[in-house]
């Protein structure tokens, strides 16, 4: 056995308690990827006052989209691993970047195994230094610390790839065949303070890039759809257009329906679920919008593995 594909997701808390949420969000926020305030500053605000404050919300918010196997982001990430494992004909590893399985434990079993060579895949289509570039940070740490390092290649990102461009169209076209289409398509994906753009982060770029090719590959005019970012924090500026500023303002110029897709997002998760397709759907209502639908992930879907197998194969031939 010489090669394997390792998959890596963000992580979620392993049950929906405060005390399991406390420890996934001491290890999330805790990356300096993620916030890069100096430690000293950062780390007692995070443990005294942070986690102990959000927790318990948080975990009440787990408790409403958790799943009969767990965490949706766990489920759906597990399953689409098994599948690709079945389909490509190797051994295909989960792990996440903060939680269970956890990345070290995951590498760790692979050479166990035998293997030689990894393909690394972040499930993250577009790049950004807070999640892909902590990914890679991690996997350095761990097989700089190994006594023979495995060859591995390790994608960066996928955001203009055909495969994930025609998944995400595809699953959008698939639901408005069944439930017919809005006036209005929001694109919308996770933010980062807009200094992220001043420092070189490619991220705002692609997700641009994604959103037009997505919209291209749907055949929408310019007044069919819009770009935006969701889930901002803190007083600084984010990347906008902000999703729920536009979702109070669409109602106010005459747009009464919207279909709300998240194409950062791999897999549903907390995020999409619970802030997506629930909060920003009240935002939404109660702006006096008529109808909002949130159009889910591609999660364990076929056309999620036929991209997963693109991305393996093509990596693959790289490395060769």
């Amino acid at each position: 056995m010489s090669r394997a594909v390792l998959l890596v997701n963000l992580g979620t808390p392993t049950a929906p308690t405060p005390r399991a949420v406390r420890r996934y969000l001491r290890e999330f926020l805790g990356d300096r990827r993620v916030v890069p305030l100096p430690r000293a500053l950062w780390l007692p605000l995070l443990y005294g006052v942070i986690t102990p404050l959000r927790s318990p919300r948080v975990a009440k918010a787990y408790r409403g989209i958790w799943m009969a196997e767990g965490s949706p982001l766990a489920v759906y990430s597990r399953r689409l691993a098994e599948s690709l494992a079945r389909e490509a004909g190797l051994p295909v590893a989960l792990a996440m970047r903060y939680g269970e399985p956890d990345m070290e434990t995951a590498v760790k079993e692979l050479l166990r195994q035998g293997v030689r060579k990894l393909t690394v895949i972040p499930l993250y289509p577009q790049y950004s230094q807070t999640t892909t570039a902590s990914v890679f940070d991690r996997l350095a740490e761990i097989l700089a610390r190994l006594p023979a390092q495995p060859g591995f290649c390790f994608r960066s990102d996928y955001h203009d790839h055909p495969a994930y461009i025609e998944a995400v169209a595809g699953s959008i076209r698939d639901f408005w065949q069944r439930q017919g289409r809005p006036e209005k398509l929001l694109l919308s994906f996770h933010g980062l303070p807009e200094k992220s753009r001043r420092q070189g982060d490619p991220y705002y770029d692609q997700c641009v890039t994604s959103a037009r090719l997505i919209a291209a590959a749907l055949g929408l005019g310019a007044d069919d759809w819009m770009l935006v970012f969701q889930s901002r924090f803190g007083p600084a500026r984010w990347l906008g257009p902000y999703c729920v500023e536009v979702l109070k303002r669409l109602p106010q110029e005459g747009v009464w329906s919207v279909d709300v897709v998240c194409p950062g997002f791999a897999v549903d998760c907390l995020e999409t679920l619970e802030e997506i397709a629930g909060t920003n759907r009240e935002v939404f209502l109660q702006a006096g919008g008529r109808q909002y639908r949130y159009i889910p992930a591609l999660n364990d879907s076929p056309r999620h593995l036929t991209l997963m197998r693109a991305l393996v194969e093509e990596n693959d031939e790289r490395s060769t």
